[in-house]
């Protein structure tokens, strides 16, 4: 087995309590207009100069500015969660710089999810955190093994507290070896489709609760904006497509455990699954393939398994499995029938081609587990997902 260094995200959720939810609410308003000041900072200083402020000039004027009168309130939020916020302001920058992303813009105090301490500002004790002198109590679901590095405070959609710890700890690598290896195919009608020819169906969450959204989508747009009952219709909607996200999330889990139990070795198609999304729309957003497939990574690293993929423009669909001859084939063609006698779904005879060329692709060495090293592109949202990212080979 491989002993590895991980950091890793627990994702704990707050007890309910009004009067401290005030507080921590109160810091993320803080948090808002740091961000917001800095947008315009910069700006007006391009509009004049046609300069960039660096984040260091950033982190000594927010110091600067906290001990003036004017803006004292930003004393409620810790320093360096104050520093953090600078760095998120310039890592939109970059982002913007590098043309990865748009100009950074202006945000309400309402849609400024989180702030974070990247070193000290916090105590945590069993289950109870402690910031700036109050203790919050969360839902300690699971233990954490490793060292803690950063606590970030989030509020999602629904208007729910979390706490979300960044954690660096060791993880051994490696499981039952089954010696199998299997291609696979993705679909619209069906999931996944194997060499074996066995299909991997999606329930399809979204679409099965889109009457609901329906309804629910009608009962907000009615509301008057700002009112109780606009608050209340705004959450149930957010609600509704919080579980369904987490229904999917659960499905690919135990999808991406189940063939990493079977299989030591994954081929899979390379998509384009934005020109997928361009055609066919919403149902390709609803079977998630893409965060199906960062889950599958995930797993089969822990298990010590390994994930080819192929590349997209191979062709796998029209090609015969049997005798390598092209065949015409519509949207419409759902089997091949070949020349040679060969008779076959389409999707199990892509998913057959899938497995011929990815095995001609790679060498036996590189069927090995292999520990790779995520980085963090963006400064904010990949702190708040569930998943985790190898740092180092031991």
């Amino acid at each position: 087995p491989i002993v590895v260094e991980v950091r890793k995200t627990y994702k704990y959720r707050l007890y309910r309590c009004d009067k401290k939810d005030r507080k921590l609410r109160h810091k993320l308003f803080i948090a808002s207009t740091i961000w917001n000041h800095f947008i315009a900072l910069q700006r007006r200083t391009y509009r004049l100069n046609g300069k960039y402020i660096s984040l260091h000039d950033m982190n000594k004027h927010v110091l600067k500015l906290r001990k003036t009168e004017r803006f004292a309130l930003w004393k409620g939020l810790h320093s360096q969660a104050c520093q953090e916020v600078c760095k998120r302001v310039d890592d939109a920058y970059q982002r913007f710089f590098n043309k990865l992303a748009g100009r950074p813009k202006f945000k309400k105090v309402k849609k400024y999810r989180s702030f974070t301490f990247p070193q000290s500002g916090y105590k945590v004790e069993g289950n109870t955190v402690t910031i700036d002198g109050t203790k919050y109590k969360f839902v300690k679901h699971r233990d954490m093994a490793g060292q803690i590095k950063t606590l970030t405070v989030k509020r999602d959609t629904i208007g729910r507290l979390w706490l979300v710890f960044s954690v660096v700890e060791k993880m051994t690598i490696g499981g039952v070896s089954t010696g199998k290896s299997g291609g696979f195919d993705f679909g619209l009608k069906t999931f996944l489709t194997d060499d074996e020819g066995r299909a991997y169906s999606s329930p399809q969450f979204f679409a099965q609760g889109l009457s609901k959204i329906r309804l629910l989508n009608r009962q907000f747009s009615r509301k008057v904006e700002g009112s109780h009952h606009h608050k209340r219709a705004r959450r149930s909607l957010a609600k509704h497509s919080t579980d369904v996200a987490n229904k999917r999330r659960g499905h690919h889990f135990k999808l991406a455990n189940r063939l990493c139990d079977e299989y030591d070795v994954l081929y899979f198609e390379d998509l384009n699954l934005r020109g997928m999304k361009a055609m066919w729309g919403r149902k390709v957003s609803d079977l998630g393939f893409s965060s199906f497939m960062s889950i599958l990574e995930w797993v089969a690293l822990k298990r010590g398994k390994t994930i080819i993929k192929i590349d997209r423009f191979a062709p796998t669909t029209k090609t015969c499995s049997g005798c390598r001859k092209s065949h015409h084939l519509t949207l419409r063609d759902r089997v091949l029938n070949c020349d040679c006698g060969l008779t076959i779904d389409r999707d199990h005879n892509a998913a057959l081609n899938i497995k011929t060329i990815g095995a001609s692709m790679v060498k036996p060495s590189d069927t090995k587990p292999k520990v790779r090293l995520r980085r963090r592109v963006e400064a904010e949202a990949p702190a708040f997902r569930r998943g985790e990212y190898v740092t180092e080979l031991l």
